[in-house]
């Protein structure tokens, strides 16, 4: 594949896809079902995926990460994803939502700080912008952060934090000024070991169960003004920016899904006969893989384009928000599709624990809801085409 077709593939990019696909097989396959049913935070592969350099694929070196290109993350992440998408999620997280705003928005104290014992796999990272009152309207958040001198008081509960029992950072949004609604909102680099960050619920979730999701309280938090990401009341401009990265993690984890159900459907289908014949010979079940098929290589395409339209705009200064909204919104629902499609194709198989596929299905889910739902995708999308603001 190196060097051809659509994409500008490299053999540096072919050598993460296979370094990642053989860590994914030998590594996180043997334990994914095991994770998924105790819901377990899997900390020796995560520390071993970032040892690998997973955990900061476009981090530069002096930061600890691989320093290596978009294309090179979503690819390695597909594969990961292909096997397990909870130490998918994670890896998304660390590489997307806390490092990548940081290294744009922070200061050199701060990626030293921050970005280089996450990207190293030293520690893990989290993103905080949900409340349990304020998912897609930002706006309404009720946490707070009040300035006193060179400390901001942190007050509030934030919900929906992906890695949030685990996290020894989060990169943090709340209200700094509520009159002024989402654009009252600033960012914050917390470090979770300080008096004031208290672990709230963990959420009992249908997927991704490995990748440990919890709610956060805040109880008079003492952030001091260094670690302030940007400037006040620059938050929201700063989630978004993160989140237009973010998605192109998730449409790439959401591609993997749908790989790992299709093929799982080809096997099955050559496998499994009826009425004397392999099932994949009747027309309902191949017109199934047929469909399965070209919505995937279609996600793939939007996938790769949009992983270049990032790279790009770290040059540019271009946005992507279209590309990445656009991925994201396909692929996550070609793998509800595709999985959803592999448990009627497995049949009874397909509702069984024994395989796979049902896990598939419930992971699949997610991509269409979190870091900008479906709709939400479908908003940003229209309201760029009609030059709407």
């Amino acid at each position: 594949m190196a060097g051809s077709g659509l994409f500008p593939f490299t053999d540096e990019h072919e050598s993460i896809r296979q370094a990642a696909r053989s860590f994914a097989q030998k590594e996180i396959a043997p334990v994914a079902a095991e994770f998924d049913e105790t819901g377990e935070f899997p900390s020796k592969t995560i520390k071993k995926m970032g040892e690998m350099g997973f955990m900061g694929i476009e981090v530069p070196e002096e930061y600890g990460g691989a320093g290596m290109d978009t294309l090179a993350y979503v690819l390695a992440l597909e594969e990961i994803c292909k096997v397990d998408a909870a130490h998918g999620t994670i890896m998304s997280v660390n590489n997307s939502l806390f490092c990548s705003g940081i290294l744009k928005f922070g200061t050199e104290a701060q990626k030293q700080k921050y970005v280089t014992a996450v990207a190293s796999g030293k520690s893990v990272g989290a993103y905080s912008l949900t409340e349990p009152m304020s998912g897609s309207d930002a706006g309404t958040m009720r946490s707070r952060a009040v300035r006193e001198g060179e400390v901001y008081i942190i007050n509030g509960r934030k919900s929906w934090v992906t890695s949030g029992p685990v996290a020894d950072y989060v990169v943090l949004f709340t209200m700094t000024d509520p009159e002024k609604k989402h654009r009252g909102i600033t960012a914050f680099l917390i470090d979770t070991s300080k008096p004031g960050y208290v672990h709230g619920k963990k959420e009992p979730k249908l997927g991704i169960r490995a990748s440990a999701t919890s709610e956060i309280l805040f109880e008079d938090y003492r952030c001091p003004i260094q670690d302030r990401l940007g400037e006040e009341e620059d938050g929201f401009k700063i989630a978004m920016a993160v989140l237009d990265a973010g998605r192109i993690g998730i449409a790439a984890q959401a591609l993997g899904i749908a790989e790992a159900a299709y093929e799982a459907s080809v096997t099955y289908a050559l496998e499994r006969e009826a009425f004397g014949s392999k099932i994949g010979e009747f027309q309902g079940i191949s017109f199934k893989i047929a469909d399965m098929k070209t919505r995937i290589e279609a996600s793939r395409l939007l996938v790769y384009n949009a992983a270049l339209a990032k790279e790009r705009a770290k040059t540019t200064g271009e946005r992507f928000t279209r590309e990445a909204a656009m991925a994201k919104l396909f692929a996550s629902e070609t793998a509800m599709f595709a999985a959803h499609t592999a448990v009627q194709i497995h049949g009874g198989m397909g509702y069984s624990k024994e395989l796979p596929v049902e896990r598939y299905f419930r992971d699949a889910k997610i991509t269409e809801i979190y870091e900008g739902t479906s709709e939400i995708q479908r908003l940003v999308i229209s309201r760029m085409e009609l030059g709407l603001r």
